[in-house]
């Protein structure tokens, strides 16, 4: 394996002087604890759980184990926080200056939160700046919706009033993944919060620790004790508790479908509102008239971003045959070219695997391309040493019906794909369970906008890829979930209509 390719995290000592050293002090300290009502409580079991380094696979912090027990102490905090008067009769401005509030105290410390994720995840920190960063302009962007949440009035006869008001659901859950737990974080509290709920909030068992510092930090915007609540643990206990719960009255989930159906069927029991962004098999479909100097790293990025571990990737690159020779010899040129190591490397482009079972199901998913038939253009192992690391693999010769094409691997693994004309790349993108993302690439405008409201995609980057914006509203079609998250769509997915009719 060259040197400038999984392995090479092994000889990396990170420099003290780059790195926060809050964060350092952060996850060194002792086990973290469960935030409940506004106190910081251990698991009512008196149990901790490992977290692992993804860089070294060492131990590297204990969290509280929370159980059902501790999710309906949380629960119960969340409710008596959403009928209190200092949470439930405050004026939409006080609940917008708290969400300003916490904008402030994310951005004055960007830089821990950003190193916590790094580590905790295994994201270069470039990329992990760049993500706690946007979480400003997420509560910065519902602060202003507190105070514009609206009912209707309807007309009547002259002898009555009707009229709508928009109301908050009441105690929200969210049900946070690993890949990314700032903008996750974000984009489940602060349009809750907006709407005047309170919320539960249960991190990855994989990734607790940049939930857990987050509610420490923000502590200093004297939300009511009990609005925000933080359960550590595993999602097979405290996660499924926060789904059955009867006190919930919606949960929030992004992770994956097969997780996301048993959400859904728990939230039968008292009808809970149910938001799901769930897996993804992004197509990326590249035209002949594509600027590829452009297109060739964007499309890269595409599936090597996060070390693959995005619900967005474009793992399944169309490329139109006139310009695939072409095309797929840059790209696994660009893909040889990633350096993966560890993600406080200044010089890595990708950091590790998050876990050593994620690692195995991805390297069982190369295997499988491999003994299905595809060809191996390049990538492919696996680092044996410290950490759980993984080249950038890409795969040609595959049909639609293997397993690398039709799953969501996690991991940073392409299939190019060769296509003949506009409809045959969109027939077969659309052939798949999953619609969250597509990219398309072509000079075309007008083939631009028909692939685009062809594909079954939540989101169509037409040029680009990866650009999320909380203004506009995201979520998938078909089986990468149900309901939208940002823009306006949130105040909607985080409140309910009552209509009044007044007889005078």
């Amino acid at each position: 394996m060259s040197t400038n390719k999984a392995g090479a995290e092994a000889a990396f000592t990170p420099d003290p002087a780059k790195i926060s050293q809050a964060a350092l002090d952060y996850i060194k300290a002792g086990p973290k604890k469960l935030y409940i009502g506004g106190a910081w409580k251990a698991a009512q079991s008196g149990e901790t759980f490992e977290v692992f380094d993804p860089a070294t696979g060492e131990v590297m912090a204990h969290a509280a184990l929370g159980k059902a027990a501790d999710i309906d102490d949380a629960v119960k905090a969340a409710r008596k926080a959403f009928q209190d008067p200092s949470w439930a009769r405050i004026s939409p401005h006080q609940r917008s200056r708290y969400l300003l509030t916490i904008a402030d105290i994310i951005e004055r410390n960007v830089e821990e939160l950003a190193t916590i994720q790094a580590i905790d995840i295994g994201m270069v920190l470039p990329q992990s700046r760049q993500l706690t960063a946007s979480m400003c302009d997420v509560f910065r962007y519902f602060a202003g919706f507190a105070t514009k949440i609206l009912g209707s009035t309807y007309p009547s006869d002259g002898s009555a009033l009707t009229y709508s008001l928009r109301e908050p659901l009441g105690v929200v859950g969210a049900i946070i993944p690993w890949n990314s737990p700032t903008f996750a974080s974000a984009w489940k509290i602060a349009p809750a919060l907006a709407c005047g709920n309170t919320v539960v909030l249960k991190p990855a068992e994989q990734a607790p620790l940049l939930p857990l510092r987050l509610a420490e930090l923000l502590e200093a915007a004297d939300l009511p004790p009990g609005v925000l609540n933080i359960v550590s643990g595993l999602g097979a206990d405290a996660g499924d508790a926060l789904a059955k719960h009867p006190g919930v009255n919606k949960i929030n989930f992004t992770g994956s479908t097969g997780v996301g159906k048993g959400i859904l069927a728990a939230s039968t029991g008292n009808l809970k509102k149910v938001t799901l962004e769930l897996g993804g098999k992004s197509p990326n479909i590249i035209f002949p008239d594509a600027d590829l100097e452009k297109t060739i790293p964007a499309a890269v990025m595409g599936f090597t971003s996060g070390a693959g571990q995005v619900c967005v990737a474009g793992t399944r690159v169309f490329v139109h045959e006139d310009v695939y020779d072409e095309v797929a010899a840059a790209i696994a040129k660009a893909a040889q070219a990633i350096k993966v190591g560890n993600p406080l490397d200044p010089t890595a482009d990708i950091g590790p695997i998050i876990s050593k079972k994620q690692l195995d199901r991805v390297s069982d998913y190369i295997k499988s391309g491999q003994e299905e038939g595809a060809a191996l253009r390049t990538g492919g192992e696996a680092h044996e040493g410290p950490g759980y690391y993984v080249e950038p693999t890409v795969f040609e010769n595959v049909t639609d019906e293997m397993r690398i094409v039709r799953e969501e691997i996690f991991g940073p693994v392409a299939a190019l794909i060769r296509f003949k004309d506009e409809n045959d790349a969109v027939f077969r993108a659309n052939d798949t369970e999953f619609g969250l993302a597509a990219a398309v690439w072509t000079k075309d405008i007008s083939r631009a906008h028909t692939v685009a409201r062809a594909l079954e995609a939540g989101t169509v980057w037409v040029n680009t890829i990866f650009e999320l914006d909380v203004i506009a509203p995201y979520g998938g079609y078909k089986m990468s979930g149900i309901g939208r998250e940002l823009g306006a769509e949130s105040i909607e997915a985080n409140t309910q209509v009552k209509t009044v009719v007044v007889r005078f």
